[in-house]
């Protein structure tokens, strides 16, 4: 089998229309509409979920297949987290209801204290790639712009490094390592003296100081990335404590 010239045949433009393909309006029936913009969400933090009907009806709305989903990937949570969800499929959408945008950014100005106490991570990393497009101010969106492209470069490297056959928490041996030059020119990186995670790292947490709207939102998130053991970060981590003891 001959090397393929490029990795996506056509460029990166080709990628464009697979991009598009899932931000069509999330289309609902009578009854199924976005809450008023005063909406209590304490009340609605109070509510519990109801249980997942399973199997899905048919004939459900889009808005309808999409809280049905929400239901089972949420269990255990309110009608606040539900709606938060709901705001954020609507808003990754080309068009989304217009009280969309004013209702999500109310909820993380009144509810910050317990979205981040109750809403997994996974919702948390969506909720700031939102305020990459909504934000109020340009700190917020481009913050969030940047953290976007981190999480979701760590995504894509994390799902290779699975097909290496190791758990996340297990580095990769130095006396292993392939000579081979990095891609695209690029410097190698040196596990002992490499300042890349600086770099990258440290500007996020200082511009989290500087976005009024999802700043706080941002250093939870890096905070939880410092804790967690099984990224390629605690990985160098624990591969430069081998290196500097064999050194």
């Amino acid at each position: 089998m001959s090397e393929p010239k490029e990795t996506f045949p056509g460029g990166i433009g080709s990628l464009l229309p697979q991009y598009q393909k899932r931000r069509a309006l999330l289309t609902h029936d009578q009854g199924e509409a976005l809450p008023p913009l005063d909406v209590d969400f304490k009340a609605l933090a109070a509510i519990p979920l109801p249980p997942q009907e399973v199997p899905r009806p048919d004939g459900l709305s889009r808005v309808a297949k999409k809280r049905h989903m929400l239901l089972g990937e949420l269990t255990g949570q309110s009608e606040l987290a539900l709606l938060h969800g709901l705001l954020i499929s609507h808003l990754r959408k080309h068009t989304y209801p217009e009280e969309a945008p004013a209702l999500f950014l109310r909820m993380w100005v009144e509810e910050a204290d317990w979205l981040l106490e109750n809403l997994p991570t996974r919702w948390l990393i969506s909720a700031l790639i939102t305020f990459a497009q909504f934000g109020e101010t340009e700190a917020d969106r481009m913050l969030a712009q940047s953290m976007n492209i981190l999480f979701s470069l760590m995504k894509i490297y994390e799902a290779e490094r699975c097909f290496s056959g190791l758990p996340a928490q297990k580095p990769f041996k130095i006396k292993n390592r392939n000579k081979a030059p990095l891609p695209m020119g690029m410097k190698d990186f040196s596990v002992l003296k490499g300042d890349l995670e600086a770099h990258l790292l440290a500007p996020l947490w200082r511009d989290a100081k500087h976005a009024p709207g999802c700043g706080r939102l941002a250093r939870h998130l890096l905070n939880l990335l410092n804790a967690d053991d099984g990224t390629v970060f605690r990985r160098f981590a624990l591969m430069r404590e081998t290196a500097a003891k064999t050194r």
